[in-house]
């Protein structure tokens, strides 16, 4: 039908040139009007509205494959399904390694239905960030208004530091760096090289330093604080 997105049938393969059995994506909108494989780059930037680097970057993550024709970089229909699920991920603010978590998780799934599954997993992990972030928001905004309408004599007199000194180790930062960039818990074991039991741990001892009630809270907080970079 005119005007609506195309759907293809992402459990079977598309493109000759792969091998093997594609990995069953979950069911997502497509660009209208997709170019005959192979497609070329510039088609490809062109279809999701992003650069050239933007696929160089996913390749180096390992999110996106492309062939080559040439020196030319082509994909095909079955590039343009998985690039769709990364574009979608990354317009709602989902972080690469949670991406690349999702991708290998895809690669395990044998139906239609797990592979929805997983996605409507990962949206509602997302959402719930998104709503701490937001509630986050407004308490910080409340704070700064309650700081902007003390009195003089309040703050000449309010001889306390606005927050006291937190000391972490470097276990603990490089662990907060992590969670800062998106890493799961798991990600983080296999990172430090740790048992899950012990990031565990770790990070509720962050947790507590920096009194916050979840990991995202944590890092928000951090950052605030100056204790890891923006």
């Amino acid at each position: 039908m005119a005007g609506q997105h195309e759907l293809l049938d992402v459990t079977k393969p598309i493109a000759p040139a792969l091998k093997g059995a594609l990995t069953v994506m979950p069911d997502l909108p497509l660009p209208e009007d997709l170019p005959p494989e192979p497609v070329a780059i510039s088609e490809m930037a062109n279809l999701f509205g992003v650069t050239h680097r933007t696929l160089h970057f996913y390749e180096e993550k390992n999110l996106l494959s492309s062939s080559r024709m040439g020196l030319m970089r082509v994909y095909y229909h079955s590039d343009i399904i998985r690039m769709a699920l990364i574009n979608t991920c990354r317009e709602i603010g989902m972080p690469i390694a949670a991406i690349q978590d999702l991708l290998v998780e895809l690669n395990e799934t044998a139906t239609q239905a797990q592979a929805n599954a997983l996605l409507d997993a990962a949206l509602e992990a997302r959402k719930r960030e998104l709503i701490a972030s937001q509630s986050m928001m407004f308490r910080q905004i409340e704070q700064i208004n309650s700081l902007l309408s003390r009195d003089e004599d309040d703050v000449e007199h309010d001889v306390s530091p606005p927050h006291p000194g937190i000391d972490l180790t470097e276990l603990e930062h490089h662990c907060l760096t992590l969670m800062a960039e998106g890493y799961t818990q798991i990600r983080v074991a296999r990172s430090m090289q740790m048992t899950f039991e012990a990031v565990v741990a770790l990070e509720a001892g962050i947790m507590r330093k920096v009194q916050a009630t979840n990991r995202f809270q944590a890092v928000a907080k951090a950052v605030l604080l100056g204790l890891i970079a923006n």
